[in-house]
C-alpha cells in the first residue's frame, strides 16, 4: 500500500500558500508568455509584482496550461515519495487544456508503472471553486479515505460549488478570449459592474449593477438564494482588491451562516483574464 492519497492541482486554483503546505496539496504551474519571456505562475512571477505590471500593460500576456510532460513529472515525484494513488484536479476543460494534458500524463504513468492509479478530474470550475475541491480532497485523504471515496466526494461538490465575481472591467476577459457567454455585457457603461459566474464549465453573465456597492449587494442576494437554509463554506477571491473583498465578506457574513471562510488572491495566470480590481467569491453548501 502507498501512503495516503496524494492531491495535485494547478497553480490557478489560487489556494493560499499556508493551506497548500498544511494540507500537502501539490500544484503544477501554468505558463504566462509576456512578450519573449516565459514565466511560471507563482514560481517565477508572484501576484503583487505581476498586478503592478498588468495595470500598465498595453498588450495582454497569454497563458498556457502545463503540458503532459509537466504532469507526468509531477506524478513521478509523488510516486518517488511512496504514493500509489493520486487525484489530479483541473479547471474546466472548456477554458483550458490542462485536463486533456493531465489525461495524457495519466496514460504515460499507467504505461510506466501500472501499480500507480491516477484519477484525473475535470472540476468544470475555476479559481477557488477548483481550490475548494482540492482542499476537501486533501482533508479526506489526510483522514484516511481511499481514492474512490475522495473522487466521489469531489464529484458531489462539482454541481454545488459556485463562483460569483465582479470586475472593474470585462476588458481582460474579452482580450484574453475567455469571455464565454458574457459578451452581451461588454458594451456596459463605465460605472456598470458586471456580475459573472460559471455554469457547466463556461463563464456566464449573472447581470449588471451600477457601482461596486450594488454589485456586492447583488452577490449577497445570489449567495442567499443559492444556499437556501444551508450553511456555507466561502473563499473570498480578489486580484489586488483586498479591501473590497473584506467589505464583501462583512456583507455576506451578516446574512449567511458561514462555517468556514478565508480570503485568497488569484494567481497571475488567472489575473491576466479577470484583471486588477476583481472581487468575488467561490462558495458551496456544507456537505
Amino acid at each position: 500500500m502507498g501512503k495516503n492519497v496524494a492531491v495535485l492541482t494547478d497553480s490557478t486554483a489560487s489556494i493560499p500558500e499556508a493551506m497548500l503546505q498544511e494540507l500537502d496539496i501539490r500544484t503544477v504551474a501554468y505558463y504566462i508568455h509576456r512578450g519573449q519571456e516565459v514565466l511560471r505562475d507563482l514560481v517565477t512571477i508572484q501576484r503583487e509584482e505581476f498586478l503592478n505590471w498588468l495595470i500598465t500593460a498595453k498588450v495582454l500576456p497569454t497563458t498556457a496550461s502545463p503540458g503532459p510532460g509537466d504532469y507526468f513529472e509531477a506524478y513521478g515525484s509523488l510516486v518517488e515519495e511512496g504514493h500509489t494513488e493520486i487525484i489530479s484536479l483541473h479547471m474546466t476543460s472548456k477554458g483550458s487544456g490542462a485536463y486533456q494534458a493531465a489525461r495524457l500524463a495519466q496514460s504515460m504513468m499507467q504505461e510506466k508503472d501500472p501499480a500507480v492509479h491516477v484519477e484525473v478530474v475535470d472540476t468544470r470550475n475555476v479559481s477557488l471553486c477548483q481550490g475548494w475541491m482540492a482542499i476537501e480532497a486533501a482533508r479526506s485523504a489526510l483522514a484516511g479515505l481511499r481514492l474512490e471515496e475522495v473522487v466521489g466526494k469531489v464529484k458531489r461538490m462539482i454541481p454545488v460549488t459556485h463562483m460569483i465575481q465582479t470586475a472593474d472591467t470585462l476588458k481582460y476577459l474579452y482580450m484574453g478570449g475567455r469571455i464565454g457567454k458574457a459578451t452581451n455585457l461588454l458594451g456596459s457603461l463605465l460605472n456598470i459592474k458586471p456580475l459573472i459566474g460559471m455554469e457547466d464549465g463556461e463563464i456566464i453573465p449573472l447581470g449588471v449593477t451600477r457601482g461596486r456597492g450594488h454589485a456586492y449587494q447583488a452577490i449577497v442576494e445570489k449567495v442567499e438564494e443559492t444556499l437556501g437554509r444551508s450553511k456555507a463554506r466561502i473563499a473570498y477571491v480578489h486580484a489586488g482588491a483586498k479591501q473590497d473583498v473584506e467589505k464583501l465578506r462583512q456583507l455576506v457574513e451578516a446574512k449567511v451562516d458561514v462555517v468556514e471562510s478565508f480570503i485568497a488572491e488569484l494567481s497571475p495566470a488567472l489575473a491576466v483574464h479577470s484583471g486588477p480590481g476583481t472581487a468575488g467569491l467561490c462558495f458551496l453548501p456544507e456537505i
